[in-house]
């Protein structure tokens, strides 16, 4: 099956860039490359890529502003987005991921790890750039009061789950840690999301930095 990828960044080389990398895969195919938010709306709702590559400061609308509108809450069919950014320190990537972007990489992270991240968000999972997972979410979150005071629904093992991705860790590295099978993690994965309201794990992870679940 081919992978299907919007790519909107205001830098043309960017742009050239990332869909060389990308259409030099047998299984994925650029199907725009656009230079503004506005564009990037118009043209993932008409194609319907299956990812959706984002800059976050791009002119008309910003990648925060079309995210929400692809992927955002209340959302009938949404998009699966992963942020690109120059800045791993951005102050709109933290409400980029919260507003449904499956995944957050940095430009200068390779092309072996954007391939990564496309990948991954096409199989409804997210890889944010392992340089910046703990870092980005510990600077811009404020950590509420206690863990269990944020949520007491969480049983013991979904914590552990939590715990692990939000230090980035995959669906198949938290399965050997914890030495359950992977679709136990996906199990939980399901019920974690649901109690938390949160459309994906990225969300799972910004909530736990947010609520001191990890420090």
């Amino acid at each position: 099956m081919t992978i299907s990828v919007l790519i909107a960044d205001d830098q043309e080389l960017v742009r050239t860039g990332f869909q060389m990398i990308l259409d030099a895969q047998p299984d994925m195919r650029v199907v725009a490359a656009v230079a503004d938010g506005a564009e990037a709306v118009a043209a993932a709702r008409r194609l319907r890529p299956d990812v959706c590559l984002l800059d976050i400061r791009m002119p008309k609308l910003d990648g925060l502003e079309v995210t929400r509108l692809l992927a955002g809450p209340g959302v009938e069919d949404p998009l699966r987005v992963v942020i690109v950014t120059t800045f791993d320190l951005d102050e709109y990537v933290y409400g980029a991921l919260r507003s449904g972007a499956t995944g957050f990489l940095l430009k200068d992270s390779g092309p072996a790890l954007l391939i990564e991240a496309v990948k991954a968000a096409a199989d409804g999972e997210a890889l944010v750039s392992p340089s910046v997972t703990v870092r980005l979410l510990r600077q811009l979150v404020q950590p509420r009061r206690s863990a269990v005071s944020a949520d007491t629904s969480l049983t013991d093992r979904e914590l552990d789950v939590v715990r692990l991705v939000a230090r980035g860790r995959t669906n198949q590295e938290v399965a050997a840690e914890l030495f359950v099978s992977l679709s136990t993690v996906k199990t939980h994965l399901g019920s974690i999301t649901a109690k938390l309201g949160v459309r994906n794990r990225v969300g799972i992870a910004a909530w736990a930095w947010e609520s001191g679940v990890v420090s």
